[in-house]
């Protein structure tokens, strides 16, 4: 079932987001925003576990997770360790969202229309990696561009 699919790529990715997070030889440059960059690694990290606990854990898992999109974007100096453990906290929440789904769950309408139209949880959670992929190439440019 694609469930096995979305869990390996979700662990392969927020896993890689761990890598590149623990990467950083300066912890501030986390943090760094120079020139035409809008958003530090360390704020993509928040917004990509702020987007995943969201949809996959309070909406899908009803974890009663609150998100602050926001905060997610002006929140600053998180230290790295913080944000780790958010990783982890996330992909548990997202295994175990995965794990309570079956083949008629995937079918259905999500139960929201973040994009703004309907579409299957198939479809989304399929979205969601694409999301979190395009953030890591942002976090991994943003490294090895100001982390000198």
């Amino acid at each position: 079932m694609i469930t096995e699919s979305l869990k390996s790529l979700y662990t392969r990715d927020l896993n890689t987001l761990k890598t590149e997070i623990q990467a950083y030889k300066n912890e501030e440059t986390l943090w760094v925003i120079e020139n035409n960059i809008s958003n530090s690694a360390g704020n993509l990290c928040l917004h990509l576990v702020g987007n995943l606990s969201h949809f996959f854990g309070a909406v899908l898992g009803n974890s009663g997770y609150v998100r602050n999109r926001e905060l997610e974007f002006s929140l600053k100096g998180v230290p790295r360790a913080e944000l780790l453990e958010k990783i982890d906290e996330t992909l548990k929440t997202v295994i175990k969202t995965l794990d309570q789904l079956n083949k008629e769950d995937l079918e259905k309408d999500y139960p929201i229309e973040p994009l703004g139209y309907k579409m299957t949880t198939e479809y989304f959670l399929i979205h969601l990696i694409g999301h979190l992929e395009y953030h890591l190439g942002q976090i991994n440019y943003h490294r090895r561009l100001l982390d000198v």
